[in-house]
């Protein structure tokens, strides 16, 4: 094991070590929501008044051409018509039909879902919030991953990193190594040599501001997942390659996650890496990054 810090030594300080990302306040952010969902729940409101099935409603949502505007009166017709659905499968428009066939019977009646509407205002300040939460998930995501790469850069400059700075496609093993047994495994960076063409390290870039639970334990699985199966492949094809977890937030201070991690890390003596933001500067070094240990 390197003599170097281990991610288990900050625990005692654990507070000191993460970043709060800035968050947005309630009421003061119901100007702004109630000016961006007006028009999703008026055009909602005309769809509902127009359709004479709620099958028939989402078939309508689904012809909707700006995707941006489609999405967020499927939110809609989620809260209001199928709670049980994902977003994930409503914002699909080829998939509208299916949905119908197979899930139809659980819709709210279109009666029901006329009356519900009209019993609300517009805007409707509740459901302009709840859709105000929708837009902001992932942002804190995203600049982490932004300052991350921008300290990187400057810290080593000689350095080549590669990745989405903020939303953008993941990476794929795959298309690193034409051999990957799991060619669709996601990675959020890759670190190469001065070469440009050696890799140093791959890594992951996660901010967990409400996490806790099963969700803990789901997050730390798959990093063991994904570091079992990236260095069990660089060990077999002798690639000397590490692996960095960028993870902050105020949840690695619950529960048992920065015990995990500090596990995770002895798991592969000096393969891993688990590091905050704050971290970053002194535990990233160029000697780890190149050491064949």
């Amino acid at each position: 094991m390197s003599e170097s810090k281990q991610f288990s030594d900050y625990k005692s300080q654990g507070h000191q070590w993460i970043t709060l990302a800035t968050g947005e306040y309630y009421p003061d952010i119901l100007h702004d929501a109630k000016l961006l969902y007006t028009p999703v729940l008026v055009l909602f409101g005309q769809l509902v008044q127009s359709a004479e099935t709620s099958q028939r409603l989402l078939l309508m949502i689904a012809e909707i051409p700006n995707q941006w505007m489609r999405i967020q009166v499927a939110r809609v017709f989620r809260k209001y018509v199928s709670p049980n659905l994902s977003v994930e499968m409503l914002k699909k428009k080829s998939q509208a039909q299916a949905i119908c066939d197979q899930f139809g019977y659980t819709f709210r009646s279109i009666v029901d879902v006329q009356s519900a509407f009209k019993s609300r205002p517009i805007p409707d300040e509740a459901l302009c919030a709840l859709l105000w939460e929708y837009k902001s998930r992932g942002q804190k995501g995203y600049d982490l991953s932004e300052r991350f790469f921008e300290l990187f850069n400057t810290q080593f400059p000689m350095l080549t990193i590669i990745g989405p700075k903020r939303a953008g496609q993941d990476i794929r093993a795959g298309n690193l190594f034409a051999d990957y047994p799991n060619p669709k495994r996601p990675l959020d960076f890759v670190i190469y040599d001065e070469d440009k063409q050696t890799i140093l390290a791959v890594g992951l870039v996660r901010y967990d501001g409400d996490r806790g639970g099963a969700q803990e334990d789901d997050r730390v699985g798959g990093y063991r997942n994904c570091a079992d199966e990236l260095l069990g492949y660089a060990q077999k094809h002798d690639k000397n390659i590490k692996i960095l977890f960028v993870n902050d937030g105020p949840c690695l201070l619950l529960g048992s996650m920065w015990d995990d991690y500090s596990a995770m890390e002895r798991r592969w003596d000096n393969k891993i890496m688990v590091a905050t933001l704050r971290m970053i500067p002194t535990r990233l070094t160029y000697s780890w990054l190149k050491s064949e240990a």
